[in-house]
């Protein structure tokens, strides 16, 4: 043991895989994470799981202290934070809030796993768990001349002054005979890895996530938020590839969608943080990932004392990136648009330190699955603006799309 943790040696390349396929059948509760290499600012999720079977209510959750916990912060918590309803379609029923007490940490390096607990033999080697999915067809519940037509109503209620930006999302659902999360998500791993990647399992629920974006980070009193907006695709050689990526900075567009949402950020993160502490290290940033360049920029504060995790999530949750400015009247046209209930879609999939500390993602490039009902869903969205063109836009969603329809209609 190093640290008080016990160690094993790495024999394989899918002794990860292994591991979680045997804490999938012995808790209630797991968050498997994966920051894939990427040098992302402020870093990216650690290579980690956390598992447990104790729930954290939200009361326990408020008042958290040490202990390692992780959890979902559902898009609808908006209605417990302001005068809102969700009424559409339920494509997967989920809690607003969705939070466990870690019980198991394990990381990894290069050669050796670290657990604070020992593990049995059979966890290492692996259990025979495995389902055979079978390729799943996937309903689109907006079909491309229905998208245009509420784009041009989304543009009408800007003109009307009623929004400025909106974050307009479509869905896809399916029902599955068989369907191994696990599975999905190595193979999602494999086409899409992101900083933010994670598999979380809620009993029968799970969420498959290759997300590209990250909420909000908390590190002693520094807050960081990192809104995306702006998205270009990678080209097919270095030359097309470094020619997207200055188009992207340059656009007129990307930059004031992405301007408008910084912007909001800064307002939200004001609320609980000191007088003039609010800045932007980096704005306008272009990042590179498997299949698109992405626009983000980062937002620092200096926390108030005595401002915790409830403080925080009321003052900045849903996160502008994926409603719009304005935030509030913004989300109730997202309602009047959408067609379905964004659930765990568009909220935060977080892991919190025993000191309190933070890391949350946005729900995003994610599969949202019940293993019971046998019904799966995910969804994608782009920022329209007065200038933005609903072909482009269109095309955007299914280029974000791409990678979770290979995994299930691949499976």
């Amino acid at each position: 043991m190093k640290n008080d943790l016990f160690e094993y040696p790495i024999q394989s390349d899918q002794v990860i895989e292994r591991l979680i396929r045997w804490i999938d059948q012995n808790y209630s509760f797991y968050c498997l994470t994966f920051g894939n290499g990427h040098d992302y600012p402020e870093g990216t999720f650690p290579d980690q799981i956390l598992a447990g079977n104790t729930v954290l209510e939200k009361g326990s959750l408020w008042e958290h202290s040490n202990y390692p916990a992780a959890g979902i912060i559902s898009y609808d918590y908006k209605n417990q934070l302001e005068k809102l309803s969700s009424k559409n379609p339920i494509l997967v029923k989920v809690p607003d809030l969705t939070f466990f007490k870690a019980e198991l940490r394990i990381t990894w390096d290069g050669d050796k796993i670290y657990s604070n607990q020992a593990l049995p033999e059979k966890s290492l080697e692996g259990a025979n768990t495995k389902i055979d999915s079978t390729p799943i067809e996937i309903q689109a519940l907006t079909s491309k001349e229905e998208y245009i037509r509420v784009f041009e109503a989304i543009q009408n209620e800007i003109i009307e002054g009623n929004t400025y930006e909106m974050n307009y999302c479509i869905a896809y659902q399916a029902s599955f005979e068989k369907l191994d999360p696990i599975t999905s998500f190595f193979k999602l791993m494999q086409l899409s890895p992101m900083p933010f990647s994670g598999l979380f399992k809620s009993n029968v629920k799970y969420l498959i996530s290759a997300s590209p974006e990250r909420f909000l980070k908390k590190e002693a009193s520094r807050l960081i938020a990192q809104p995306i907006k702006g998205t270009s695709k990678r080209g097919k050689n270095k030359e097309e590839d470094e020619a997207s990526k200055r188009i992207l900075l340059q656009s007129e567009k990307e930059r004031a969608e992405n301007l408008m949402i910084t912007d909001l950020m800064r307002n939200d993160l004001s609320k609980v943080s000191q007088i003039g502490s609010v800045h932007v290290p980096e704005l306008f940033g272009v990042y590179s990932f498997p299949k698109v360049h992405q626009m983000i920029s980062t937002v620092q504060s200096e926390l108030l004392p005595k401002i915790g995790l409830k403080e925080i999530f009321q003052a900045t949750f849903p996160m502008g990136s994926m409603t719009g400015a304005p935030k509030i009247s913004t989300m109730e046209l997202i309602e009047k648009f959408e067609n379905f209930q964004r659930g765990w879609f568009s909220g935060a999939l977080g892991i919190i330190q025993e000191n309190g500390d933070f890391d949350f993602s946005v729900i995003i490039r994610s599969i949202v699955a019940d293993l019971e009902t046998k019904k799966l869903y995910f969804a994608v969205g782009s920022a329209i603006t007065i200038d933005a063109e609903a072909e482009q836009e269109y095309e955007e969603c299914l280029l974000k799309a791409s990678a979770l329809l290979e995994v299930l209609r691949g499976s």
